[in-house]
């Protein structure tokens, strides 16, 4: 039974960041339509897509509670709404860099992301480093230095969508609240700018009446393609070692790199090439270092 768990676990895991890595598609077939207003519809549909989950689950009534509580809990309300605003941002970053053809700067951002998430593990919960850790960091700013020299341009899309992603699960780490939850409530904070903002551009029709059919079910099963890998990895985190799921992570950026230079041909120049060395080996050393770590802990608890 231990066994099926654990591939279940892994198969959940693989599913949701092969959907991850493979998203940069789906905004591209809508990059006719501004990056906010795809943003807009993005919460709004799933809004609806995870009432009617929580409905088809029987889980809807436990979900009031939690609001319930979240609401006379005004400590716990601020960081939720704060990490609702932090999360539309990523997104609305992420969906623009792909219109913009800057995919290979989304993928470097989520290469970066999970050092930062440590660093910020560092500065908030005192969380200490090993050498081996404090290695990987300084290799991973030499290539976002090296970078920045390279084209005299600051790569402000990678590292804002690894800080806001990055501080978005540190806020996420202050509250224990599910994550089918917590989605829910997150972009139905934002669902009300969402609908003003479409019904001051395009009034009562929100963008649908000039739109084909593919586009508006593009926009409509948006909400899905938010709600299903968030759900998958839910699912995997249950039955699969954070470790192994440090492992997985990087399934996602890898894709998202293979389709900026294979499917959509954007540059990849030798300055991008040592960049990605430096943080691929900062991941290799960071990661090893862990597995050693976590190995040590276990030994010692098991005398």
């Amino acid at each position: 039974m231990e066994d099926y768990n654990v591939k279940k676990g892994i198969t959940s895991g693989v599913s949701a960041y092969l959907i991850w890595g493979f998203l940069p598609i789906y905004w591209k077939l809508l990059d006719h339509i501004h990056a906010g207003s795809v943003l807009a519809h993005r919460i709004i549909w799933s809004v609806i897509f995870m009432v009617v989950f929580l409905f088809i689950t029987k889980r809807f009534n436990i979900f009031i509670q939690e609001c319930k509580h979240i609401w006379h809990n005004k400590k716990i309300f601020l960081i939720i709404a704060t990490a609702a605003c932090i999360i539309s941002v990523n997104w609305l970053i992420f969906i623009w860099a792909v219109h913009t053809e800057r995919v290979i700067q989304v993928s470097l951002g989520y290469y970066i992301n999970p050092l930062m998430s440590v660093l910020l593990g560092v500065l908030f919960f005192k969380e200490k480093l090993s050498a081996a850790q404090t290695f990987s960091f300084i290799l991973a700013g030499i290539g976002v230095t090296y970078l920045t020299f390279s084209y005299g341009i600051f790569p402000w899309v990678s590292l804002s969508l690894a800080i806001t992603f990055a501080v978005y699960g540190l806020l996420k780490k202050l509250i224990h609240i599910q994550s089918i939850f917590s989605l829910t409530i997150e972009t139905l904070l934002m669902m009300p700018i969402a609908l003003i903002y479409l019904y001051a551009i395009f009034g009562n029709t929100i963008g649908f009446d000039n739109e084909s059919v593919g586009t508006i079910i593009l926009l409509i099963a948006s909400g899905i393609a938010t709600a299903v890998p968030l759900l998958l990895f839910g699912s995997a985190v249950q039955f699969i070692p954070l470790s192994m799921a440090g492992f997985l992570q990087y399934i996602a950026p890898t894709i998202m790199l293979v389709l900026g230079v294979f499917l959509y041909g954007e540059e990849f120049t030798t300055a991008h090439l040592i960049t990605f060395t430096l943080i691929w080996i900062s991941l290799i050393v960071f990661m090893t270092s862990s597995i050693n770590i976590r190995k040590k802990r276990q030994e010692q608890e098991v005398l």
